[in-house]
């Protein structure tokens, strides 16, 4: 018995088969046709949108787009491998109607059209909106570092370009002690000859120069890195070491794991980036609220605040705070009805929060809110020369002296503290050379017994503002407790996307240089991961039929 054979190579055939009867029904080629068939190249922004009435014909953007996403679905990013795909491959023999652009143009085009690129995500966000694929209860936000087109011997700061300075320095006067050496010495054996020795004295100075122009371009702009092959870019810290890189933000839904949001930075660090990532969110998705989840790298007390009153719900998992996170703002009196309560927009939830009333959108948020009023007598007690015990018991340390005074604080404590002593977020406490008692007076009240003034104690006459004129006696407490279900649901959530993207796209590092073409990169490869999720949650014919 023999084997299953094939078509004789040199077999003729009347009718060949088409290509369109090459390509099953269900391959997902046919999702990416449909999607891009059905933009508009110029609402997005594509060069060569509309092509020229003279010249030699371009190329349809469509099928260039066409060409990326496959390769991207496919593991191919670069463009030189695409040009080859465009060749042999029948999948794209279909999907480009037997085009072969050449690598350059390929490569060009996602040079030139990297803003529209972003703008093609979000219109896939829109068909899986029309989908109702994001469920938009909880969105995970976490930053990942791609590396960029830049070598770290690239990539200065002022103590490096110091170092380099001083070393050239050494090295012409090792080379100025040599040439003396040399012209003295009558022996034929010598290292280098004095022409030698002055090229390179002559390349020292010329690398010196490059590196004073380096300073002065530190010095000029502010910056902190200047890096030369990709200029936006910075040296950040991840996993593996030092590397210059880019931080990429994302926003990922709770229910499908699809990305609704991204964002490209050179944020060395997440802090204070958590407010941005949500707006854009926001918007994408058409909501006036949003319920996000963070790690600890997005502690920042302001960007937090900021997301309260601006109807974000910011789960960040505690990194100075235990069990909840307190923060202070000015009362402001405000008649608040019941409709301004249910409302959803940033301004109505700002005028709530003002005025000391928890928004209907906060019930069950943990998120507490309350008006509190200065009232209850308590006092600083000095413990020892170093320490302070406040009204709430807990401990202040001595920080700085002032003249003949000594400033005791403590930020850990006045961070947890419900009932503050001051208007602001720290307290500050001076104390005198003979003083043993500060009195203040308490907001709130007090959920334990506060400390009492002592009788015969020494106290301060000027140390406090109990007795100031316009002072404020009203403030809003605003708490918000840790939630540890959402927190273990959020790594999940924020991993798998860059995971899927680094380690099966391949895409841990850019081919772009500049922020600007860097996101239209990694929007591609964010376009495929939530092209491939929606065609395994919803199928690819009801993909197609919605496009």
């Amino acid at each position: 018995m023999g084997y299953i054979e094939g078509q004789s190579r040199q077999q003729r055939m009347l009718l060949p088969d088409s290509i369109e009867d090459l390509i099953g029904q269900d391959n997902p080629i046919r999702v990416m046709d449909a999607f891009v068939d059905g933009l508009d190249m110029s609402k997005l922004d594509f060069t060569q949108a509309r092509p020229a009435d003279t010249g030699r014909p371009p190329y349809n953007p469509k099928d260039l787009l066409k060409l990326y996403i496959y390769g991207y679905f496919n593991k191919i990013r670069s463009s030189r491998k695409l040009m080859k795909e465009c060749h042999r491959n029948i999948e794209l023999f279909y999907l480009l109607n037997r085009l072969e652009p050449d690598f350059r143009t390929i490569a060009d085009f996602r040079k030139h059209n990297s803003k529209a690129l972003k703008g093609v995500f979000r219109e896939f966000v829109g068909i899986c909106l029309k989908l109702d694929l994001y469920q938009k209860d909880l969105f995970a936000i976490d930053g990942s570092k791609f590396r960029a087109v830049n070598s770290k011997d690239n990539a200065y700061n002022k103590d490096i370009l110091f170092k380099k300075l001083l070393r050239i320095e050494e090295n012409i006067q090792h080379y100025l002690e040599e040439m003396d050496q040399t012209d003295q010495s009558e022996s034929d054996e010598k290292e280098f000859t004095k022409v030698q020795i002055q090229e390179k004295i002559k390349e020292l100075q010329a690398r010196k120069e490059t590196y004073l122009q380096y300073q002065n371009q530190l010095k000029e702009t502010g910056e902190t890195q200047l890096l030369t092959t990709d200029p936006e870019a910075r040296v950040m810290k991840s996993k593996d070491g030092f590397h210059c890189s880019y931080n990429v933000q994302t926003a990922v839904d709770k229910g499908s794991h699809l990305i609704a949001e991204y964002e490209v930075t050179n944020h060395c660090t997440d802090q204070g980036l958590l407010k941005s990532v949500a707006d854009q969110t926001k918007e994408t998705l058409n909501m006036e609220t949003i319920a996000i989840v963070a790690d600890k790298g997005y502690e920042s007390r302001k960007d937090i605040q900021t997301c309260i009153l601006n109807g974000i719900i910011p789960n960040v998992a505690m990194k100075y705070d235990k069990e909840e996170r307190v923060h202070t703002i000015a009362y402001v009196e405000t008649a608040i009805t019941e409709k301004d309560r249910r409302s959803t927009k940033s301004e109505d939830i700002r005028k709530c929060l003002l005025a000391g009333v928890l928004p209907e959108l906060y019930e069950n948020s943990g998120i507490e809110v309350e008006v509190q009023t200065q009232g209850k007598y308590s006092c600083f007690i000095r413990k020892n020369r170093n320490t302070v015990i406040c009204p709430m018991g807990k401990e202040l340390h001595k920080t700085k002296c002032k003249g003949k005074n000594s400033i005791y604080a403590s930020k850990e404590a006045c961070r947890e503290c419900t009932n503050k002593c001051t208007r602001s977020g720290f307290k500050t406490v001076s104390f005198g050379p003979h003083t043993t008692v500060v009195p203040v007076r308490m907001f709130g009240e007090c959920r334990m017994e506060v400390q009492q003034i002592p009788v015969n104690a020494v106290i301060s006459s000027y140390n406090h503002s109990m007795d100031r004129k316009n002072m404020i006696t009203q403030k809003v407490q605003i708490r918000m407790k840790s939630n540890p279900v959402i927190m273990k649901e959020r790594m999940c959530l924020s991993e798998h996307p860059f995971g899927t993207v680094k380690r099966y796209h391949g895409a841990y590092y850019f081919l772009c240089r500049g922020k600007e073409k860097a996101t239209a990169e990694i929007g591609l490869s964010f376009l495929v991961y939530n092209m491939k999720r929606a065609m395994n949650m919803v199928g690819i014919q009801k993909l197609i039929a919605v496009m």
